[in-house]
């Protein structure tokens, strides 16, 4: 299998986790670069992300124009793009609307790790409110270069950036650490709001998350999750010679 294969894949195996485990629903997008171009990247076609086939994954390139492929896209391809322009070093991006999120981008309540499983999600989670730059007017959804460009600079070096009235997206270096990343969020979300209730919390420090951090794409723990999460959607049969990131 050839590498460009063994991504789409992987991205093919993503794509049903993130829908299986409530990340994604009818909407919301998960990508990653092209292992030989960095100047391009994968997505599927507008689709159900449940629903994904490798045939239905297309090459764009950073700015977000399909190559070689007149299949309608998803609106807010410009997500990925503007966070692969900004960030050499990403390799995997996904937009979501998970619900347990959304309270942490419409408050002052700061969205902070509190759970060791959410650890990848870092220590500052920003929020972007699509109307400080663009206004009123605009339906927030994330539809040209100019409006990815202003989300990638409020993510910056983060691994998470919340959207006001939206949802979030988060990126990582490899398409593994990015769906573990992705459905401990939403858990982490429901435990910080739960403690919030209850009274005074204490959050996972710098250092305790730095720890956290230094597992390896291809460490059994990491490959372990993987698994796990294929095998509940459906699609363990795809895990034959698969790679678990990129």
């Amino acid at each position: 299998m050839s590498e460009l294969d063994g991504a789409i894949r992987d991205l093919v195996i993503a794509n049903r986790i993130l829908a299986k485990e409530e990340v994604l629903d009818a909407y919301g997008h998960v990508s990653v670069r092209h292992p030989t171009k960095p100047d391009r990247y994968l997505c599927s076609r507008s689709l159900s992300p449940e629903l994904v086939t490798p045939e239905d994954i297309i090459e764009f390139a950073l700015d977000g124009t399909p190559v070689g492929d007149n299949r309608p896209a998803y609106l807010e391809r410009y997500i990925h793009g503007a966070i692969y322009e900004s960030r050499p070093e990403i390799n995997a991006v996904v937009h979501s609307h998970a619900e347990d999120t959304l309270a942490f981008g419409i408050t002052k309540a700061p969205f902070c790790c509190v759970a060791h499983v959410a650890s990848d999600m870092g220590s500052h989670v920003p929020v972007w409110d699509i109307a400080d730059k663009f206004g009123d007017a605009t339906n927030l959804l994330v539809v040209n270069m100019e409006q990815g460009r202003d989300l990638a600079r409020a993510l910056g070096k983060n691994s998470v950036v919340l959207m006001r009235g939206h949802g979030f997206s988060a990126a990582a270096d490899g398409l593994l650490k990015l769906v573990r990343m992705s459905v401990y969020l939403p858990r982490n979300a429901r435990a910080l709001l739960t403690a919030m209730r209850l009274g005074e919390f204490k959050a996972l420090s710098e250092g305790e998350i730095k720890a956290r951090n230094n597992f390896r794409a291809g460490s059994p723990e990491m490959q372990r999750g993987w698994e796990y999460w294929a095998r509940r959607a459906g699609c363990g049969d795809m895990l034959v010679g698969s790679r678990g990131g990129v």
